[in-house]
């Protein structure tokens, strides 16, 4: 008999842009020429040389801000640690914060103060209602 394979997280996210159509031709036509595999390919890489030219220009802010840079995992295990010790989490991330399933929501806003990720949470509906109230206004700071 077959096992079920676990849950697979994707390791990326989908996004839709609008692009003109010269760009578009320009595109299609270094893909046909071979420089790219794909559309994708080569927005990928120009997205990647972007975000690495500016890498010495915002690495300042991550280490000021206490940024977590990748994937944060949080468990079921941390929180009711934090709760145990009456303190509260201040999570900030740029990629992926990722909230266990077990995780109750009633549980987020006893143990979570604040939360700022930059690119994608996944946690269920009810968890993700109860992280909107621990964002920051926009224009405020910590």
């Amino acid at each position: 008999m077959a096992t079920p394979s676990p849950a697979r997280t994707a390791d990326t996210e989908k996004i839709t842009i609008n692009l003109g159509f010269v760009d578009l031709g320009r595109i299609d036509l270094l893909v046909r020429e071979g420089f790219y595999a794909s559309r994708s390919d080569l927005i990928r890489t120009a997205i990647r040389a972007q975000l690495d030219r500016h890498d010495t220009a915002v690495a300042p802010t991550i280490i000021r801000d206490d940024f977590v840079m990748g994937l944060r995992d949080v468990t079921l295990t941390e929180l009711r640690a934090l709760q145990a010790a009456n303190q509260m989490l201040d999570l900030r991330v740029i990629g992926l914060a990722r909230f266990a399933r077990d995780i109750p929501a009633d549980l987020i806003p006893l143990t979570l103060r604040t939360i700022e990720v930059l690119g994608t949470i996944q946690a269920s509906a009810e968890v993700k209602a109860a992280l909107d109230a621990c964002r920051p206004l926009k224009g405020t700071t910590r």
